[in-house]
């Protein structure tokens, strides 16, 4: 297959030579055109800027970082800089007017989101790009600034992984106005740095794609083209301004055509989900820039409003149209709203990256006109990497839409995703890749990944070079279809690869979500990615679970789930877990944060309200049972006469006797005779060490307060328990020294410990069943346990989920029953707060001597464990 080149990029006379020149223009000559309206809370415009407000409040912002922050010697900013742009979503306007401001002083603008609190997901990787740019000065509103959190001094916290910033209010009162002789540097556009957008790329790691002027302006030439832009059109921008199309659309190709943006911020959308309708109908807006979630939100809220008009728009331009439920809510969308004067010809579903920029989009139909096609592939198909016409079940077909024509002035080509960047043939997916002027430059500081994703050269079959323009890795996986229409069926960062098949995550969280998922799964929230497990790759799926889910109809939804994704897409789920509603990692707008959702799962830190393993289904490649070998024969005998003799695949270590030659030490065989020899021949010997959060030692235990606390607790099982040696006695704990004293107290005993995680108190019905189940069992003949635990097994809470009228006999061993001579401070430090209990497993190890064995929790507290 060979590159698709788009149409050509037309040369305007009137285009200006670099973005801040029309801004200039316009600012000058139409100081009263609006620019950007900002809404409040209620959906209502609540401010808008002109060009001529935009124009000079970005002047004294230069100003003021160029002249005013330092001393004249030694200012803090100087041209080529980056500084950090901390505004929050619902505050377009202070954004913008940072952003032109940053571009005529020449300093980098870095656009991050608001850190809500110290641990935000993904934040540390936000720091470390911040710190890999160099970046000592964050720009901020003085409301934002406001909200920020705070040190018990007033000081804003230090997040973790961030560099130390200077914080800097933008607000026009705190802004020194220029001098009448000074004008800003505006050079026409070239290669040096515009800004930096950040990445997040599949493993959690954050990049800054750098965006030079040059690539910022052909870019907006480019869209104004596709898009046929036009001077005082209006656009309703509903997706993040920030980043991405937003930021594209909404605050370069705006200024560079003088059109008028009505931004409609994220907390809008949520309390109405209509309020991007209402603002095209009433300012007649002629493009509109939403998102899937955008048409499917404001179908479920069409009954609130049904005098509304969208016959203005001619392009309702669909950024994430390379989202497998793309064709269907805009299908639906259209069905609803096409009485209310939507044109079919006016959707355009495109195809964006952050490194790529915009790599294609449909552009606006003529009335009349036939739609483009879709193309029904086959999903076993797109697994092996090839195009295929679906012909059989359709359950199996992925439908998907095209995303228009390569952009103006661009050239595309399809290479294989794994391996050189081979050319893929006309029926093959491939990654798309693309070479024009209007693509990222570099990840900034990170010259190895550059030249793996912006300067890729593609190579025929025979890995000779094609041509010598190089092109940029777009991260999309698709193909070029009849009439050089460009589709998209997945990314590579949702790649998931399977006994060497490809499966899109997306596509299976659309599975999931046709599943009946309205009952079950708290607002469509699925989290989708593989783990390693035993040189494979394995699915993992994950969604929030609504708060009145039942556990039957949750099961009920999960086994269907299982038997959609094995049908559909021929692939096993090694683990579906649902969790409590709104606890999964969040991403700025409300999304799911992967790669955090990744390694909590990983970390056993996720902690399910319902699971459901299935590693029979997945997991095919485990080894076979050793055959047994044939009869020696006279050759292998020969042979074995050759060789040393050994045999095969066997390993053994040196006797046991060879460690320590110390008869007092050897005659001791086992841990209770161990801890009596201790308890005489070193009673003072801290052998456990109890710390808190801060590392700090708060109480010890030695091996004589271990013996005799342990001998007290054999005492109560045989004067209270009437227990035999050989009965089994489960031990339900906190972690900590009560724990270790409780399991020696039975061995002293001759009982069998069988130690148990206590229930949650907040979450009695799903974690006091598997207690009751372990206790059934074990057949345990008594439960020994803390006072607060015994009343909370005997509660009626409890009741509701278990009979706890027919628990074992249930023994405190707290301080007053076994341990009235122990010290204040062991007796009231040696207890973990229950919060801990739902973090920790406990493993007990056998004790050699000449051993140090440390195990630290999670949270808050460590256990130390040393001998000698």
């Amino acid at each position: 297959m060979t590159p698709v080149k788009g149409e050509p990029l037309g040369v305007i006379c009137n285009w200006p030579p670099a973005l801040e020149s029309a801004l200039q223009r316009w600012g000058s000559t139409q100081a009263k055109c609006p620019c950007l309206t900002a809404l409040d809370v209620t959906g209502k415009p609540v401010y808008t800027l002109t060009y001529g407000k935009l124009w000079s409040r970005s002047l004294k912002l230069a100003y003021t970082l160029l002249n005013k922050l330092g001393t004249k010697n030694e200012p803090v900013l100087k041209p080529g800089d980056r500084v950090a742009l901390v505004y929050p979503n619902n505050d377009p306007v202070m954004f913008m007017v940072a952003f032109y401001g940053c571009l005529l002083a020449e300093v980098i603008p870095v656009p991050i989101e608001v850190p809500l609190t110290r641990k935000d997901a993904g934040g540390q990787q936000i720091g470390f790009l911040l710190g890999s740019c160099g970046i000592a000065l964050a720009l901020t509103s003085e409301v934002c600034l406001k909200g920020l959190p705070k040190t018990q001094n007033g000081e804003i916290v230090q997040f973790k992984g961030w560099p130390r910033l200077k914080w800097v209010v933008t607000d026009s009162k705190y802004l020194s106005k220029p001098p009448k002789d000074w004008q800003p540097h505006i050079s026409p556009a070239g290669t040096e740095p515009a800004y930096i957008e950040y990445k997040t790329s599949k493993e959690g790691s954050v990049m800054g794609v750098t965006v030079s002027r040059l690539t910022m302006l052909s870019h907006c030439q480019a869209l104004s083209q596709a898009c046929n832009y036009s001077e005082g059109e209006t656009v309703v921008n509903v997706l993040d301004f920030k980043k991405d199309a937003g930021l594209w659309h909404g605050m370069f190709a705006n200024v560079m055509n003088k059109m008028h943006t009505i931004s409609v911020p994220y907390s809008v959308m949520k309390t109405c989900p209509l309020s991007w309708v209402q603002r095209v109908h009433a300012h007649k807006a002629k493009v509109a820039l939403v998102k899937c979630r955008d048409l499917h939100w404001a179908m479920m809220a069409h009954r609130d409003q049904r005098d509304v008009s969208l016959s203005s728009l001619r392009m309702l331009i669909v950024t994430d149209g390379a989202n497998p439920w793309s064709v269907s809510s805009c299908d639906a969308f259209l069905s609803l709203f096409q009485s209310h004067g939507l044109k079919p010809e006016a959707i355009c579903p495109c195809a964006t990256s952050a490194e790529a920029m915009t790599v294609a989009i449909r552009r606006p139909g003529v009335p009349g006109a036939p739609l483009p096609g879709r193309a029904i592939l086959s999903m076993n198909g797109l697994s092996y990497g090839v195009i295929r016409v679906n012909t059989e079940d359709k359950n199996s077909a992925l439908t998907v839409q095209d995303v228009g024509h390569v952009m103006p002035g661009g050239m595309m080509c399809i290479v294989k995703p794994d391996g050189p960047p081979q050319l893929c043939k006309t029926d093959e997916i491939g990654e798309i890749c693309v070479s024009s002027r209007t693509g990222g430059m570099m990840y900034f500081g990170l010259a190895g990944v550059t030249k793996n994703t912006f300067e890729v050269i593609p190579v025929n079959s025979a890995g000779s070079p094609v041509g010598d323009v190089p092109f940029i890795r777009s991260g999309l996986l698709g193909f070029v279809g009849p009439g050089s229409l460009v589709f998209v069926v997945g990314k590579m960062d949702g790649l998931l690869m399977v006994s060497g098949r490809r499966h899109n995550a997306d596509d299976i969280v659309a599975t999931g979500l046709a599943v009946e998922s309205i009952k079950t799964v708290y607002r469509g929230r699925i989290a989708v990615f593989s783990v390693s497990v035993f040189y494979d790759e394995r699915i993992v799926v994950v969604a929030e679970q609504r708060p009145d889910a039942s556990e039957e109809d949750s099961f009920q939804w999960m086994s269907r789930v299982l038997q959609a994704i094995d049908s559909i897409h021929q692939v096993g789920v090694y683990c579906l877990a649902l969790v409590p509603a709104n606890t999964l990692p969040k991403t700025p707008l409300g999304g799911i944060h992967i790669s955090q959702t990744k390694q909590l799962f990983l970390e056993g830190s996720l902690h399910p309200c319902n699971i459901l393993m299935c590693p029979h289904t997945c997991v095919t490649n485990l080894p076979k049972p050793r055959q047994k070998q044939p009869g020696v024969g006279p050759a292998s005998v020969m042979v074995g006469n050759l060789v040393a003799g050994k045999r095969i695949a066997q390993a053994a270590g040196r006797d046991l006797g060879q460690i320590e030659e110390n008869d007092l030490v050897r005659k001791h065989q086992f841990l209770a005779e161990i801890l009596q020899w201790r308890a005489q021949a070193t009673p003072d010997h801290i052998l456990f060490m109890l710390l808190n959060a801060k590392g700090t030692t708060v109480c010890t235990a030695s091996c004589l307060q271990l013996h005799k606390r342990a001998e007290r607790i054999a005492s109560v099982l045989g004067d209270k328990g009437h227990l035999n040696a050989g009965e089994n006695v489960v031990l339900l704990y906190p972690p900590g020294i009560e724990l270790i004293a409780a399991f020696y107290g039975c061995l002293y005993a001759g009982c069998i410990p069988v130690t148990v995680r206590p229930p949650h108190a907040q979450n009695l019905t799903a974690t006091l069943p598997t207690v009751r189940m372990i206790v059934d069992v074990s057949k345990a003949a008594c439960i020994l346990t803390t006072q607060t635990l015994m009343r909370l097994l005997r509660s009626r809470e409890a009741a509701a989920a278990v009979d706890v009228k027919t628990w074992p006999a249930i023994i405190d061993t707290g301080k007053r029953e076994i341990s009235p001579e122990l010290s204040w401070e062991l007796e009231h430090l040696l207890r973990f707060p229950r919060s801990c209990a739902k973090h920790i497993d406990i493993a007990f190890m056998a004790h050699i001597p000449s051993a140090k064995i440390e195990a630290k929790t999670q949270d808050p507290i460590s256990l130390k464990y040393s001998a000698v």
